[in-house]
């Protein structure tokens, strides 16, 4: 097997939440009289860490001030989150293949234990890391108190900043197009992998397992 350990992004690579998440950042510009973003608008715009988008569209105003409205406002999105296809099939695969699997997320903490529970998937991880407003820092930290091979260790995600946060830890980088950043934009950060959706990742390291050879 390729891979023995792989951490997860949430938004954007196990749970669809751009909807959500845009009506809420909408909420958050509509308090400050800025108009509302279209949604390939704000795939365009948004990045992590999240602060330095907020300064960008909102400078000057301190980002605590604006998370109250951000969480209240995407509890009431009239479009909910969902899990992405091929997300679940994935995690079982993980499990099945003795996988170790652990999230870092810089989804806020009460967001995403209420998605994870209503879901189901809080038990496919060893460790859940969310709430992290620059994984770059914490990625080494993790990667440590777990003792986890770099080697046999690979971070997914479908953003720039997932590409960059494992490249910073020394691990290989897989980026999933089933997201917030555009196709385009995740391609020039030149991921170690690039697939559709986890179907065609778990496609792959199912090719990846070394078959033995006959007679041994």
């Amino acid at each position: 097997m390729k891979y023995r350990s792989l951490l997860f992004d949430w938004s954007g690579t196990l749970v669809d939440d751009l909807p959500p998440t845009l009506y809420a950042t909408n909420m958050v510009l509509g308090e400050h009289n800025l108009p509302a973003l279209g949604r390939e608008e704000f795939r365009q715009r948004f990045r992590l860490p999240y602060p330095e988008f907020y300064e960008e569209v909102l400078p000057g105003v301190p980002i605590e001030t604006l998370e109250d409205t951000f969480r209240t406002s995407f509890n009431l999105s009239p479009k909910g989150v969902t899990v992405l296809p091929h997300a679940r099939e994935m995690l079982d695969w993980c499990r099945d293949q003795e996988i170790r699997c652990f999230v870092l997320s810089s989804m806020d903490v009460g967001l995403f234990t209420d998605q994870a529970h209503a879901f189901g998937l809080d038990g496919y991880f060893e460790a859940i890391y969310a709430g992290v407003i620059d994984k770059r820092e914490r990625i080494g930290d993790i990667l440590k108190a777990h003792d986890l091979s770099v080697a046999d260790t690979a971070f997914v995600g479908d953003m720039v900043h997932d590409v960059d946060t494992a490249k910073h830890g020394g691990i290989a980088s897989v980026a999933v197009a089933t997201g917030y950043d555009p196709v385009e934009r995740l391609a020039q950060s030149d991921p170690h992998h690039f697939f559709d959706h986890l179907g065609d990742f778990r496609q792959w390291l199912e090719n990846s397992i070394i078959q033995p050879t006959a007679g041994l």
